[in-house]
This record gives structure tokens, C-alpha cells and sequence, in this order.
């Protein structure tokens, strides 16, 4: 199912001042493609579990129009526009079986489309196998674990074959390792059900790992959409850069005089652009230490996590949160002189950002 969103606006009325209106989703336009898993990213407040309410039907656009392939289901109420939504909290019936909270929407159909006993039956044990947790059907919900809760709740929304599935930071409540298998095996399920499915968290690696395509919010507007990879190689904006990335991107106060790219004294590289003043972007991976190079920072020590290991280092002009970070090998020797260490750079990983209104200069 494809779905289209036309110029959808939501507003609301401030829960503080009855005279203000929140905009909470500000103009969106964008297409998501027939058996794609998109994942909506931003941070807490923009507006992504809003566009999903007004995609399943839980909200009213204020204006514009949302298309399920060539129907508009603008006004539909949800429980006609053939949408499976998975919650946060799982939101399971406590005092019935796994097998009779999977079963419970087919219950309630009506009319033609009411199914027999049997039917219902084989519908919940082949949305159990695909979630894989056909051995558990007579436990309640108090003697799953989270992760198996969540499949729960994700069989639940399959068990009536929806056109398109939902999921609003389902493994929000799940610790780092269920956390990964769980969105290992949404991935998995998607691939094998071919559904369209919209999957929000704020989580930039959860939304990166799994999606074929990532739309970036902010402050309920679109910022940039695209393949992961392609949004992280190629951001948009300032805001996108420093959004995906872990560690972060370092930022920099920078120039640009005679097309050279500056940051204080060190020449960097290059950009075809007039003189003025920018933010440069450095992804960690891009430092290379090397006594031949040409960025110089103040050397703070190394840090080894696992498989990475980090340079920490501080340099004047930058304006990150944290310390410049470079993500190098294990293997590197360092250039350690006098308390500076110096670098040459990866320029595919060299971002630039104007200062003017923080758009990229490519």
C-alpha cells in the first residue's frame, strides 16, 4: 500500500494559553513507497507520533489530505482505513491468554467480514509463527518477557492482514540487547508480510539499521528524507548532520576566503563558494592521524570502547557539546607532540553549513 501525504498540517490549541496554536506537523509532503519500512526520526516533541495518530486515524488533519494508494482516507475513521498500530506500552489485556489478545480484533468484526471459529483460529497460529511465539498461546501477558510482549502486540496488529502497520517506539520499554533482537526481527517480519510500515522512534540507529527509508523531523516539520546511508553521507542542514551520527558530528566555527575552507589558521580544503563565515561539520571517522597533516588540535587522551577507539581532543574554535571526538584504528600511532596531535581528513566526511540559515554548501 502506498501511502501520500499532501500537504498535512495538524494544529492544536496550547494546553497553557488558550490564544496560541501549537503547529505539531507543518506542511508535510511525502511519498512512501508500496512494502517499505520508513522510519519517522527526530527528537522528543516534533511531531512523529502525531503524523502517525493522523495516518491511523486517531487525528484530524487540520488541512491537507492523506492517500492509502489511490483512496483518500482523509476522514475515514480508523477502524476502516485497514491499519495495524502497535503502542509503546504494548497495551495488552492483562487477564487474557497471548492466544485470545492476538485473537481479540477478529472477534470484533462484524457483518461479512465476521469469521468463522476455525478461520480465526488459523489466522492467530500463523501471525503467532510469524512473530515466533506459537509455544506461549495460553500464558498471560505477567509471564512474558518484554520482547515477547511486544511480539504480542505486533501479532495482534497483523492477525487482520492490514494494508499498513504502525509502530510508535515499540522498543522504547525493551534494554539495549532485546532492543536489538526485537528490531532485528520487525525487519524480518516486514520483509516477509511485504507491508508498508511506519516505524517512529528518536532513536537514530534504530531508525538507520532497519529502515529503507528515513524522514527527519523537527519542530513538525520535514527536514530531509532518504536511504539512511544517503542521508548521512549527504545531510541537508545543520540540524540533519548533528542529528544522525554517534558519537556526533564536531562542529566547528569556520570560513571560506579565496574558496579555501578554513577553521582558525588551518587550511582544510576547499569549497567553491563566496567568503563568509560557516559552521563545519566533522564526522569522527574522518580524522586521519598523521604528523603531515594539516588540522592541529590539543590532545586529551584515548578511549577505548570495544571495537572503537576515540581520540578526544579540544580545539578552540569548536562549538559541539562535547570535545572533538575522532574515531580511529586500533592500530594507529600516534602523533602526540607537545600536547598536539595533528590530522589530515577525509573530505567526503567535511560537511559544510551556512551561517546564515544552516543549509548545506555542497
Amino acid at each position: 500500500m502506498k501511502i501520500v501525504l499532501d500537504h498535512l498540517t495538524k494544529k492544536f490549541i496550547s494546553r497553557n494559553n488558550k490564544n496560541e496554536i501549537v503547529t505539531a506537523v507543518n506542511d508535510f509532503n511525502f511519498e512512501i513507497p508500496d512494502g517499505k519500512l520508513v522510519g519517522l526520526l527526530g527528537p522528543s516533541g516534533c511531531g512523529k507520533s502525531t503524523t502517525l495518530n493522523l495516518i491511523c486515524g486517531l487525528e484530524k488533519p487540520t488541512s491537507g489530505k492523506i492517500w492509502f494508494g489511490d483512496l483518500d482516507v482523509s476522514e475515514l475513521p480508523p477502524e476502516n482505513r485497514g491499519v495495524g498500530m502497535v503502542f509503546q506500552n504494548y497495551a495488552l489485556y492483562p487477564h487474557l491468554s497471548v492466544k485470545q489478545n492476538i485473537m481479540f480484533p477478529l472477534e470484533n468484526l462484524k457483518g461479512d467480514k465476521k469469521l468463522s471459529k476455525e478461520v480465526m483460529e488459523e489466522k492467530v497460529l500463523e501471525a503467532a509463527k510469524l512473530v515466533q511465539i506459537d509455544t506461549l498461546m495460553e500464558r498471560k501477558p505477567s509471564e512474558l518477557s518484554g520482547g515477547q510482549q511486544q511480539r504480542v502486540a505486533i501479532a495482534r496488529a497483523l492477525v487482520k492482514t492490514p494494508g499498513v502497520l504502525l509502530l510508535d517506539e515499540p522498543l522504547s520499554n525493551l534494554d539495549a540487547r532485546l532492543r536489538l533482537q526485537t528490531r532485528e526481527q520487525i525487519r524480518r517480519i516486514q520483509k516477509e508480510t511485504n507491508i508498508t510500515t511506519i516505524f517512529v522512534t528518536h532513536d537514530q540507529e534504530e531508525a538507520m539499521s532497519i529502515s529503507d527509508l528515513i524522514v527527519v523531523m523537527s519542530a513538525g516539520v520535514l527536514q530531509q528524507m532518504g536511504k539512511p546511508q544517503e542521508v548521512y553521507n549527504e545531510p541537508i542542514n545543520l540540524f540533519v548532520a548533528k542529528f544522525l551520527g554517534t558519537p556526533a558530528i564536531n562542529v566547528f566555527d569556520g570560513h571560506i576566503k579565496d574558496h579555501k575552507l578554513y577553521i582558525g589558521d588551518d587550511c582544510i580544503g576547499e569549497r567553491n563558494a563566496e567568503d563568509q563565515e560557516v559552521y563545519i561539520g566533522i564526522r569522527p571517522e574522518a580524522f586521519d592521524p598523521d604528523e603531515n597533516g594539516y588540522f592541529h588540535c590539543q590532545f586529551d587522551r584515548v578511549e577505548t570502547t570495544g571495537r572503537d577507539t576515540s581520540i578526544v581532543a579540544h580545539h578552540e574554535r569548536c562549538i559541539s557539546d562535547e570535545d572533538v571526538r575522532a574515531i580511529v584504528s586500533a592500530d594507529e600511532v600516534l602523533n602526540n607532540k607537545d600536547g598536539i596531535i595533528t590530522f589530515s581528513l577525509k573530505q567526503n566526511k567535511v560537511h559544510v553549513f551556512s551561517k546564515k540559515d544552516e543549509s548545506v554548501i555542497r
